[in-house]
């Protein structure tokens, strides 16, 4: 829980100096540590959106879903994801 605790705080750090990148990469090695820890999934569904993996993002965000069904981070950030998605949509088939 230490390394866990560490790894998620250099994360929320990563974000606040909008290394969006390397703070998914913490996210992603506290999953590794505790799969059910919500928070940095929604965490790193933030990151995606910043990043523009919408995708990404919509299944970090289903998966808290999935645990949480009133989790309104994981909604709020699932609705930003569908957002960015029809956004590229659009653009796409202006090409």
């Amino acid at each position: 829980t230490e390394k866990f605790k560490r790894l998620k705080n250099e994360g929320n750090d990563f974000v606040k100096m909008e290394e969006y990148e390397e703070a998914a990469n913490k996210y992603s090695e506290c999953m590794k540590l505790n799969s059910e820890e919500c928070t940095v999934y929604t965490n790193r569904a933030l990151c995606y959106l910043k990043l523009h993996k919408y995708e990404e993002a919509k299944r970090d965000c289903d998966h808290v879903l999935q645990i949480e069904d009133s989790n309104i981070k994981a909604f709020y950030r699932r609705a930003l994801a569908y957002k960015g998605l029809q956004v590229r949509k659009k653009n796409m088939a202006g090409i």
